[in-house]
């Protein structure tokens, strides 16, 4: 069988999000401490919805608190070269 990959930073698969919250029968935040998923550098941007679904439908419980991540854009433009302390490349 595939390993299906929910979570990529962490490398977490559907099937330990999915047997840690029926071992466990616990909330979409615990799943993710007992295995990380969505914790890692995308902090959750990626795999957090599909985490919170896959505890929702093993365990059949929503969560209460949920906090929906917000993008923003920058307040302005930057260029990279700036970030950078501003110096050009001579070529």
């Amino acid at each position: 069988m595939e390993r299906i990959v929910i979570c990529r930073c962490e490398d977490v698969s559907l099937e330990e999000i999915a047997d840690t919250a029926r071992k466990h029968q616990c909330s979409a935040r615990e799943v993710k401490l007992r295995t990380r998923a969505a914790m890692g550098y995308c902090g959750g941007r990626t795999c957090r919805p599909a985490v919170d679904a896959i505890v929702r439908e093993v365990t059949g419980a929503v969560s209460e608190r949920e906090i929906l991540l917000k993008i923003q854009t920058p307040v302005r433009p930057v260029k990279l070269f700036e970030l950078g302390g501003g110096l050009e490349r001579d070529e």
